[in-house]
């Protein structure tokens, strides 16, 4: 589809180039032949003012003039076609680039689009699935009892809350697309303070202390709830991807621009060669944390580096397999 949008669109600038270039080219001959002719008249009145000139002098001299004149017209005509063919040979392949170029960005988020749309059916119909595959078996259970249909219900209830997380980070994402944050100044400790407040449970749970050191008193431009719901994500992960009882850390530095918020912990890490994908839409990198059942859909890290870069900000990871890993957010800071 691409392919043939761009053989049209290039098309479309090689028409143009060809309309720019024959007018020039009609142009520049229209006023060569006038130029010509100019020379021509100018030689005549020159060679009329002599009249002791013989007659059959005058004759061939007439004759070698109009030779060199049609010659001189021709040149001028094969040249410009000449010139005219080139630009539509180089036209023509610069029109294809330049069109390719253009439709890039569109047919990228055109296959980004159908990437998602594929991915995100696939995440709703696996609880949907596994609902209706207990619902049937129960209907089929003619000795079906009171306790069993408790545990259906309760298993579908975890099915919905799935589909409920699921559907909120996809509305969150949707969200971030069409919306545009109120930037003001906001204190980092803040942040901190109350990231830790709503992962503390979680950490209680696996008997994991967090550690917070580096620069107080650092103050970024940004939207506070943002920035909290990215450190939270970041500590959500160290949590769930730690072992019980290992450390986890944040730390705050400041360089000439930026400020930096560092999440580091001690738990299974990520192959370095999935580290690219991490923050992509769906995306879990199974293949280093097999033996961790923590869940998800893999839209926590899309989201937070879609506020990330909402800040003009970026966030990048640094980890190897079973050595932990670090995720690092820097943020514009405020003189």
């Amino acid at each position: 589809m691409f392919h043939k949008a761009s053989l049209k669109l290039a098309a479309f600038y090689l028409a143009i180039i060809m309309v720019i270039s024959l007018f020039f080219s009609i142009s520049l001959y229209n006023v060569s032949i006038q130029e010509f002719n100019r020379q021509y008249d100018r030689q005549t009145s020159l060679l009329q003012r002599f009249q002791n000139f013989p007659a059959d002098f005058q004759q061939r001299f007439y004759n070698e003039r109009q030779r060199e004149y049609d010659e001189a017209c021709d040149r001028l005509l094969r040249q410009l076609l000449l010139i005219n063919l080139l630009i539509l040979l180089g036209g023509g392949i610069l029109s294809y680039y330049l069109a390719s170029r253009t439709l890039r960005p569109i047919e990228e988020a055109h296959e980004a689009q159908s990437q998602f749309t594929a991915d995100a059916s696939h995440e709703l119909r696996t609880p949907i699935a596994a609902m209706q595959s207990e619902i049937e078996v129960a209907l089929m259970n003619p000795k079906m009892t009171l306790s069993d249909a408790k545990k259906l219900l309760h298993s579908n209830l975890e099915e919905l809350g799935k589909l409920t997380t699921l559907s909120e980070g996809l509305l969150r994402l949707a969200r971030m697309e069409s919306h545009e944050l109120e930037l003001v100044a906001v204190e980092v400790d803040d942040i901190i303070i109350k990231a830790l407040r709503q992962v503390s449970k979680a950490a209680e749970k696996k008997h994991i202390a967090i550690k917070v050191s580096g620069t107080k008193g650092l103050v970024v431009l940004g939207d506070e709830p943002s920035l909290t719901e990215v450190i939270v994500i970041l500590l959500d992960n160290a949590i769930k991807y730690s072992p019980d009882k290992s450390p986890i850390t944040i730390t705050t530095a400041k360089d000439q621009t930026k400020v930096t918020i560092t999440v580091s912990d001690k738990g299974i890490g990520i192959h370095k060669n999935e580290q690219k994908r991490v923050f992509e839409r769906f995306y879990r990198a199974d293949a280093a944390r097999t033996k961790a059942t923590t869940g998800g859909y893999g839209l926590g890290l899309a989201i937070a580096k879609n506020i990330v870069t909402m800040h003009q900000g970026e966030i990048s990871v640094k980890s190897e397999a079973n050595k932990g890993a670090r995720f690092s957010v820097r943020i514009p800071f405020v003189h």
